[in-house]
């Protein structure tokens, strides 16, 4: 099955890209003439000052020293790919920061030209009422374009520059993507689901992705009725049935939103447009009390608080854990150690701490919080929500 797909994959988005749906021409909106514009870029104002009083500050000058050529280029650069971003500001900055709209264009395995033209038509497909709009290029010009392995530094680092530059709130940053960009949402929200506040995807495939480590992420699928092309409408229709089942196990978890649109094809008209208030209803919650962790495509070492030797993963390792009080219980887990991340947010630090496994106690005690794991952690994570003082590893 993984084998026919990726065939189905490089047959598809090349058509996709040509579509109505995703090749709409100058239609004289103001945003799309600016962009052609090829006068000389002023410099952006950069109204930063250091405070390196904190380690919060310390970071945060640590970042724009290095990505202060992304937000006047913008450009980010890793290894030897790049990729060109462009954003517009919506709204007056709310007092907790703004929020940051991710929003990936169609395209896929085609031509530059036929790539960089979804990616003009990807900036004026939406407008959120308060926030940054931000639509990157994709780094390739391959069909899975948007969810390469290198992609995920990419995103990350998208977030550290507008937390920095632009004022986000990091809790409220999210990602969407319509046709191979609605693909790369597939991919992208479930293995990093750790860094979003909600997520939607429109006329997308979801392939063989997971959907499990989607518990903590709202998610929003969108797809004509009638976008029949490999069967792309009755693989969204399953992915809603199956998060309907997902949730009704699990109550807490798997808020979601389906929406197969009648009588549309691979373009909804723009009824999808009601996936950004939706999304903006939600902000991350980056210590919830139930994690579930299935790897992707891409291993990774950090999910929410959890910690995991990254040599042991192999797509589909799972780790389940869940925290009551001062107790944290390690389920399902396909690792020989967990590391544990702890704050005093998530426990109450002045009382023993506890790790269960199948009934048995693996530890038990107080912790003593670290400034050195709290910075430690910081510069791993690079995200102020994932700074923390404690940590427990176990032997399983």
């Amino acid at each position: 099955m993984k084998r026919l797909f990726t065939f189905v994959a490089l047959c598809l988005i090349p058509t996709l890209a040509m579509s109505h749906a995703c090749q709409p021409k100058d239609d004289g909106h103001p945003e799309y003439q600016d962009n052609q514009d090829n006068q000389e870029k002023q410099p952006k104002a950069d109204p930063y000052k250091a405070d390196l009083s904190t380690l919060e500050g310390q970071w945060r000058d640590s970042v724009h020293t290095a990505l202060s050529y992304a937000y006047q280029d913008e450009v980010l650069k890793i290894g030897q790919k790049e990729m060109p971003l462009w954003w517009k500001v919506y709204g007056n900055k709310p007092v907790d920061g703004r929020s940051l709209y991710i929003s990936l264009h169609g395209g896929g395995n085609a031509p530059a030209a036929t790539n960089n033209q979804q990616w003009e038509n990807q900036k004026r497909l939406y407008e959120p009422k308060e926030g940054v709009y931000l639509c990157p290029r994709a780094i390739t010009d391959t069909w899975d374009l948007h969810f390469r392995p290198e992609s995920d530094g990419f995103y990350e680092q998208i977030i550290q520059m507008a937390v920095v530059f632009l004022d986000v709130n990091p809790n409220k940053v999210y990602i969407m993507g319509y046709s191979a960009g609605g693909d790369g949402v597939w991919r992208i929200a479930p293995r990093m689901a750790d860094h979003w506040a909600a997520a939607s995807m429109m006329a997308g495939h979801p392939g063989d992705v997971s959907l499990l480590p989607l518990r903590n992420l709202p998610f929003m699928i969108w797809c004509g009725a009638l976008d029949d092309a490999y069967n792309r409408n009755k693989e969204c229709e399953a992915r809603i049935k199956e998060m309907d089942e997902l949730q009704a196990k699990d109550p807490e978890g798997y808020i979601h939103s389906g929406h197969i649109v009648a009588g549309k094809p691979h373009w909804m008209d723009g009824e999808d447009r009601a996936a950004v208030p939706w999304m903006a209803k939600y902000t991350r919650n980056p210590y919830p009390n139930k994690v579930v962790w299935v790897q992707g495509d891409v291993n990774k070492e950090y999910f929410y608080w959890l910690g995991v030797p990254v040599k042991e993963a192999k797509k589909g390792s799972v780790l389940y854990a869940d925290i009551d009080g001062n107790t944290v219980t390690i389920g399902n887990c396909d690792y020989s150690s967990v590391r544990i991340y702890l704050n005093e947010k998530m426990v109450d630090l002045s009382k023993p701490v506890k790790v269960v496994h199948e009934g048995k106690t693996l530890f038990e005690g107080k912790l003593t919080p670290s400034d050195a794991l709290r910075k430690k952690t910081l510069y791993t994570r690079n995200d102020l929500s994932y700074s923390f003082p404690c940590m427990v590893e176990v032997k399983l």
